[in-house]
Formats: C-alpha cells, structure tokens, sequence
C-alpha cells in the first residue's frame, strides 16, 4: 500500500482470520488525533473485534473516521466509553503527551488499552503506567505498525527468530518520513507535547531492535538529535540517531528524519538491515524502485545456503492483531509482552534525554 504520508498509513490484510466470534470483543475507539487510529481499527475489527462505539471532543475529527466507519455509535463523553461494560479494549491516538494519563483512566476502568506509539512522553509517565498496571491486572497495548502492520517485517522476524541468518550481530534501521508540513497539527511542532524524534519515532525502531536481536534490554552508546531545516519551530527535531549495544551483544542502530523528498512515492524508504554469523537480510518495507509492479514488502535474504527474494505483499498478514485479541481474553502473552512495551519506551525515552542533554 503506497502512501504519501505516514500519519495516514493504514493498512488492510488480503487475507484475514478472525479469531472471536461475533459479540465476544468489543472495543471503543477514542482520542483521534493522529490517524494511526484507523490503521489500529482495521487490525482489530479484521481479526473479530467490533467497534462499539467511538468518541473525540472534536466533532470534525468525529465526522472523517465515520467516512470510514459509518454507521459507528458516536458518544458524548469518554465517561461512557469507561462506563459501557460491553467493552474490553479502548483504541486511542491521543496527542503524545497525554497518552498515558488516558490510559490510566482506562486500566482504572477495568479495560485494557490500545495506544499509538510512542507510549509515555516522560520516564515519569513510564513509571506511573507501571504501578498501575501492577495494580489493575490491565494491559497497556502499543501499536508499533513499522513491525506489526508491515508484511515484510512480520516475515523477516520469523525468519530470524527462526535462525535464518544465524545469530544476529548488527541491525540497522533506517526510518525517513515526510514532514507534510502543511497537514499537521500544532501539537507536532511542540517538543512538550510530541516527546522530541527519538521519543515518538524512535520507539518504533527500539521495538524492532529488541524483537530483531532477541534481547530484552539495551546499553545506549550516543544518540544525538537536530533541527536543520525548521527553524520557525525551535522545538522540532527533523533528525535523529542512537547507537545502542544490545543485551544480547548485538549492536544496533537507527536514524530517523523528516526529509523524504517531495518526488517519492511513498512516505519514506524505509529499510532494515540484518548481520547474522550465517547470513545478511534486508527488509523493504515501503519501497523498492527496481521493482516497479508491486514495491513493497519485499526481503532480500543471502545465506549459506540461497540468495532469496522473498515477496510478502498480500501474503503474510497481521498476526498481531488477533494474537493481542486473544492474549487479552485468556491472560497469555504472545503478541507483546507488557515488559517488551515498557522497554522499548525506556531505552528510547533515555536515548532522548542523552542527545537533550548533549545539546546543552
């Protein structure tokens, strides 16, 4: 699925398995401020789940997720989406910095929560989701969608996790975007409200490392951030990179930026680059000019055995969704562990403070 921009990234399955019956999984949707929203119901309601209802104190905001959802039940306050019993899970793209307090109102409610990345804005916000997690028993659900709701990625993890490229040494992930300066919000522009590059995208990237090097912890070696090209915003970051040594021993690095050229085709070339002892793996996530017919979700895989093009547009799908549906019903944990989305927040949050403070 080719896209302009990434805010608007919303990807359907060829081929879904819905995992519930109908009437056993509602979930609410709520806070639309950033359009990952709708990438998030889709994964949902194409693994069972059912939209009961949803909510926005904007009722323009309101209006365009009913293009796509018609006939949704609009409420009036999120007091009755905490208070409806029917419903499990609230989906929500809040502005960044507010994301954890709603979900905290949430958990509190006795429902679990289905956040856009990035999570928390403040390792202070990672700590108060932690004690309250601990205390409700509730789940604090991230959506990740540059792993989770890309086909390419889902495949290259299995393949590494299934020893593909022998024991990884290195991942880099490179993570273009385009501004669209004029579509976004004015909460973008500020630092205090979107956390800085690392904390927002670079969560996404700190996901991935983990998951792709099998670790569960991370050392930062440097992270540095810079605004070249926005000076009218003194807050924003248009550009950032962290060096990371992974618990496994495996390095592990990223560089994200706002500079995808006008002329591309899609929001940003992203890629992944994999080293294993026994093998290399690239990940195209978005975008592969060499092949113009379909140029997306594609990996290239050498090792000691074959050099593969392995195409996974239309022929992977989103496990996630109804993995994290199912963990939810039955108290299992194989979509996300809540430590894996408590760690790939800290090891970002830390790298931001680093390159802030190196700034000084």
């Amino acid at each position: 699925m080719a896209s302009k921009t990434g805010f608007d990234y919303a990807p359907k399955a060829a081929h879904t398995t819905k995992v519930v019956q109908p009437g056993e999984f509602h979930f609410a949707a709520a806070f639309l401020d950033h359009g990952h929203i709708f990438g998030q119901c889709n994964g949902l309601i194409e693994a069972g789940a059912e939209l009961k209802c949803v909510y926005d104190p904007d009722p323009e905001k309101v209006a365009k997720f009913l293009e796509s959802h018609p006939g949704t039940p609009v409420v009036e306050s999120f007091e009755a989406v905490l208070a409806d019993p029917d419903i499990k899970l609230v989906a929500a793209a809040a502005i960044p910095n507010e994301r954890a307090a709603i979900g905290i109102r949430v958990m509190e409610a006795g429902k679990d929560y289905f956040t856009d990345k990035c999570p928390f804005t403040t390792l202070e916000q990672l700590e108060q989701v932690r004690v309250k997690v601990a205390e409700t028993g509730r789940r604090y659900m991230v959506y990740f969608s540059e792993r989770l709701h890309v086909e390419s990625a889902v495949m290259a993890t299995k393949l590494i996790q299934d020893g593909a490229v022998g024991d990884v040494v290195h991942v880099m992930n490179l993570a273009p975007h385009r501004l669209s300066r004029e579509s976004r919000p004015d909460w973008f522009w500020d630092k205090a409200r979107y956390g800085g590059i690392i904390t927002d995208i670079g969560s996404h990237q700190c996901d991935q490392l983990l998951i792709l090097t099998g670790s569960d912890d991370a050392t930062i070696n440097f992270a540095r951030v810079a605004n070249y090209a926005s000076p009218e915003y003194p807050g924003f970051e248009d550009f950032g990179e962290v060096s990371y040594t992974m618990s496994s021993g495996a390095s592990g690095y990223y560089r994200l930026d706002w500079f995808t050229p006008d002329a591309s085709p899609v929001w940003g070339d992203g890629r992944t680059f994999v080293v294993g002892t026994k093998g290399t793996l690239e990940i195209r996530k978005y975008w592969d000019p060499l092949q113009p017919n379909d140029p997306r979700d594609r990996i290239y895989l050498v090792n000691g055995e074959d050099q593969q093009l392995i195409e996974c547009a239309d022929k992977v799908g989103f496990p996630f969704f109804g993995e994290m549906i199912l963990d939810l019903l039955n108290g299992t944990d194989k979509a996300m562990t809540q430590e894996h989305i408590f760690k790939s927040a800290e090891i970002s949050l830390k790298a931001q403070a680093m390159a802030d403070a190196a700034k000084k």
